[in-house]
């Protein structure tokens, strides 16, 4: 006799994909056994065994939904009762007009929550291969370092090879070996986060000198070489400092090092030739992150050239930064609208797995791969949102939604990891007048329909999340 199939919801992986798929699929109302290889299997790039941890950069990026479609995609999962969101809320830390979190804080509270939730289960094991047959519903949310056992099974259930591209992590400095008689702390523009806070960077400044002997040594720097990954492009939106230093001279000061709306208080009247930020990165405020300097320089060299850096002359990092490699699936050709693998139905991918670049876009696929599992499960189909929403937009870029025919069957010929934008979205015509009736200046246009396709996808998910609840 078969067995009889289990009626739980089976979620490989607690990262922020996962925890955030379990989360939704529970409070919906269905059991979720969320499987966790930490600490039983450990990672290059973990460091405890909290889900949700935090790897990289613990910057959730712009909060603004009217002008930043990271934000509206902030503001689309706080409405949708984001576990992920609402627990970076309460462990924020001052970031200008970003949302950046206590690392520790923010995954020790999404750990509890999941533990005290009475449909959730958390079994600490590795899951070798494909999941079991009598697991008839599973959301595989492995992250960047799934496991090479369960990459292997994947390969052969896809019947192709997994697309790769390296990520880099930034250092992280303790705050009181910075020297703030030549630091000084200022959000670019004076900017205010959601904190309130409009002095939450702490910047280094840099005479020309200075930044081009910078440049040269990282230029000159010992790296750390992956023969065997050399294969394996980087991602362009976290490429390593060193990386971005070799495509030009001039490139880090209008990238992360761009003095850009910062003024040195100690000396006003002379803009700083380059600056290099740092961001909180616990609640305490004892540690700072250095923004945009993830790296692949041995340990030795990074200490040496970033003591470089006026100011850090006497840093103390808790953290030197490093190299690890993500893995993504061809979505758009293996997977349907709703997430599932066309090859194995009972199978669902979330999160950077799927081919999405950063922590929200990860948790966002998550939040709608746990509902749209846990509608299937409930005999109640749920079709994905609005491609004019920026959660309808993403879930369309990575399911081929806006491909057809041969295209979709194929899949796009160069598919890549991808953060969300504006261009996702369906385009909408720059106003050319106020709401007053008065013109509005040709620069100022594209932030005007920035404003108006955000307000656009807030009403349209609330139409979806209307009729969802008829």
């Amino acid at each position: 006799m078969k067995p009889v199939p289990d009626t739980a919801i089976h979620i490989i992986g607690g990262g922020l994909a996962g925890s955030e798929a379990a989360w939704q699929a529970a409070e919906a109302g269905v059991p979720v056994i969320l499987h966790e290889m930490r600490p039983v299997r450990g990672t290059a790039a973990h460091q405890t065994d909290g889900l949700a941890e935090l790897v990289c950069s613990n910057s959730f990026r712009s909060d603004d939904w009217q002008y930043n479609a990271v934000g509206l995609l902030h503001a689309e999962m706080r409405r949708m009762g984001s576990l992920i969101l609402a627990c970076a809320d309460v462990n924020q830390v001052p970031a200008g007009g970003a949302l950046a979190v206590d690392r520790d804080g923010f995954s020790q509270a999404v750990t509890a929550k999941l533990e005290a939730h009475p449909l959730i289960t958390i079994e600490r094991q590795e899951v070798a291969g494909l999941p079991p047959a009598d697991w008839s519903s599973v959301i595989v949310a492995t992250g960047p370092l799934t496991s090479p056992t369960l990459s292997e099974a994947i390969l052969e259930a896809t019947g192709e090879g997994a697309l790769s591209f390296f990520d880099a992590i930034a250092p992280i400095i303790h705050a009181e070996s910075i020297d703030m008689d030549i630091a000084w702390r200022q959000s670019r523009y004076d900017k205010e986060g959601p904190g309130g806070d409009a002095a939450a960077y702490i910047n280094c400044p840099m005479d020309k000198a200075q930044y081009e002997a910078f440049v040269q040594a990282l230029i000159d720097g010992p790296k750390a070489e992956f023969k065997d990954w050399e294969h394996v492009p980087y991602f362009d939106a976290c490429l390593p400092i060193e990386v971005m230093a070799e495509r030009g001279s001039e490139t880090l000061r209008y990238g992360p090092m761009k003095p850009k709306g910062l003024t040195n208080p100690r000396d006003p009247m002379v803009k700083s030739y380059a600056v290099v930020q740092l961001r909180q990165d616990n609640k305490l405020g004892t540690l700072f992150n250095m923004v945009g300097f993830q790296t692949k320089l041995k340990h030795g060299a990074q200490a040496e050239i970033f003591r470089t850096i006026p100011g850090l002359e006497d840093a103390q990092f808790a953290r030197l930064g490093g190299l690890h490699r993500n893995t993504f699936i061809n979505s758009p050709r293996l997977l349907d609208g709703t997430l599932r693998l066309k090859a194995d139905p009972r199978l669902r991918f979330a999160g950077q797995i799927t081919g999405v670049e950063g922590y929200v876009e990860s948790a966002a696929v998550g939040l709608l791969a746990g509902r749209f599992a846990a509608g299937e499960r409930l005999e109640r189909p749920m079709t994905p949102p609005p491609f004019s929403t920026a959660l309808g937009a993403l879930i369309g870029h990575i399911t081929g939604g806006h491909l057809e025919g041969d295209r979709l069957e194929k899949g796009p010929p160069t598919f890549q990891p991808m953060n969300i934008n504006y261009g996702l979205l369906p385009p909408l015509e720059a106003p050319r007048k106020d709401a007053d009736g008065k013109p509005i200046p040709l620069k100022e246009r594209g932030r005007a329909r920035k404003k108006l396709m955000s307000e656009r996808a807030m009403r349209d998910l609330g139409t979806w999340l209307a009729g969802r609840a008829e």
